[in-house]
Order: structure tokens, then sequence, then C-alpha cells
């Protein structure tokens, strides 16, 4: 058994949504940054001051959160469930493997760490 890093870019407005799904799982820690990003949403125009310009870089939430690998597909899945508006800007997850975790508080290591 190893343990997985999911990493999720979603749209500020549907952060409630999600961490809402996630608890109704069960307890999960959740690392919740707030980030700025650009892809296929290409942003928008502003004007400030009377003056033009472009935001590229749109605001987003990136959550992270590390299971055990057999939780990942719930997860994932609840997450898709949770944050999809089935418009352009969505965001994205990322899976990655984690080599070792460690509670500073008690030093457990790995899974029981998390």
């Amino acid at each position: 058994m190893g343990l997985k890093k999911i990493e999720a870019i979603i749209k500020p407005f549907k952060l409630d949504d999600v961490k809402e799904s996630l608890q109704a799982l069960g307890t999960y820690g959740i690392t919740i940054t707030e980030v700025k990003g650009c892809g296929r949403q290409k942003g928008h125009t502003e004007l400030y001051r009377g003056a033009e310009y472009i935001v590229d870089f749109l605001p987003k939430i990136k959550l992270e959160i590390v299971v055990n690998e057999e939780e990942v597909d719930k997860i994932v899945e609840t997450i898709i469930n949770s944050a999809r508006t089935g418009k352009i800007g969505d965001g994205k997850i990322f899976v990655s493997n984690i080599e070792h975790a460690y509670r500073i508080r008690t030093g457990e290591q790995d899974e029981d760490a998390i």
C-alpha cells in the first residue's frame, strides 16, 4: 500500500461544495492555497482608470490531499462531481506518488502520519 498526493485546481466558488463532499466521505487533511493560473480559459479584459488591460492569470484554488492509494479513485471522483460546472476553466486534478510522510508532532511515518 502506498501514499498518493492529489492536487486539484478548481474554481474558487466551488471550494465549499468540494470541501463538503470530501467531508461526507470521511475526515481528510486538506491543504488549500489561493493560486492564479491560465489555460484554455485565457483570461479576460478589464478597465482600470480608463486603461484596458488583460487579466490572463485567473484566481483558482489548489487543494492538496495525501491519502492511501486505495482511496484515490473515490476522492478524485468526488472532486470532479462537486467541482464540475461544465464550463471551460473547471480545473485539473493531478495524482502523484509520495515517497514518505512524517507527522512532526509525534514522529509517525507514512500511512500512520496521514
